[in-house]
């Protein structure tokens, strides 16, 4: 049973950078597709990112683009999001989400189908 554990959130000011980390247990990620997702109160849940299981390919929503990069290292079996020039609106809590094995690849399509395994989440607070 794959498990997801993300961390690396906080309370940075607008402008900075974080990185978070999908931690996966259970089984190797090496055969899933990693979405990152995030929910701001209120409002509903928005996918952020995802990654391609063997490929690698990345897309990203046009809200992130330019700002957020995917990667994964699947020798530490984990997936990281690095976000830069942060702004207020990016605050939300923060999920990574698992499909597979070998399942659907990584496009803004399939993003809303990366949905068998869900993290705990992570807070990301932007402000100053």
């Amino acid at each position: 049973q794959l498990q997801l554990v993300e961390s690396g959130g906080g309370l940075v000011q607008p402008g900075g950078s974080l990185r978070l980390s999908c931690a996966a247990s259970g089984v190797t990620l090496d055969y899933y597709t990693i979405g990152w997702f995030r929910q701001a109160p209120g409002k509903e849940r928005e996918g952020v990112s995802c990654i391609s299981h063997s490929d690698g390919r990345p897309y990203y929503a046009d809200s992130v683009k330019g700002r957020f990069t995917i990667s994964r290292d699947n020798a530490k079996n984990t997936v990281y999001l690095q976000m830069s020039s942060l702004k207020p609106e990016d605050t939300a809590v923060y999920y990574c989400a698992a499909e597979g094995p070998l399942k659907r690849v990584c496009t803004a399509y399939n993003l809303k189908f990366v949905d068998d395994y869900w993290g705990q989440g992570t807070q990301v607070t932007v402000s100053s």
